[in-house]
């Protein structure tokens, strides 16, 4: 419990972000199987992928983390994505980053 708690698993992405895979901050990424589905649910899906997906991102920091239960979840994570891919700017990252780590170090349960 701690190691999600504290996102500690989430470390190893950053080798997938020194490869050019992934950026530090982006849309989280799904599993195909998933896409095809949320496809299906969410009008403007696949506009989260014009960028490369992130270790964290902007519906992470505002509590849409863990598991996707309702089809509200993955709505209101992709207008969050959509938002941060129209207005992505350097100070938007950091405050993202900023908000990731305070979320971590205080050990909340959705820091994940």
């Amino acid at each position: 419990k701690f190691i999600r708690r504290t996102s500690i698993d989430e470390l190893p992405q950053f080798i997938n972000v020194l490869k050019g895979e992934m950026s530090v901050v982006g849309p989280r990424p799904h599993m195909l199987s998933q896409s095809a589905k949320f496809i299906k649910i969410v009008d403007k899906y696949m506009v989260r992928h014009y960028v490369k997906p992130g270790i964290t991102g902007l519906a992470q920091v505002r509590g849409y983390r863990g598991e996707i239960e309702t089809d509200a979840d993955i709505i209101n994570r992709v207008k969050l994505d959509i938002f941060y891919i129209e207005n992505w700017s350097f100070i938007l990252d950091i405050n993202i980053i900023i908000r990731t780590i305070i979320n971590a170090i205080r050990g909340e349960e959705k820091a994940y």
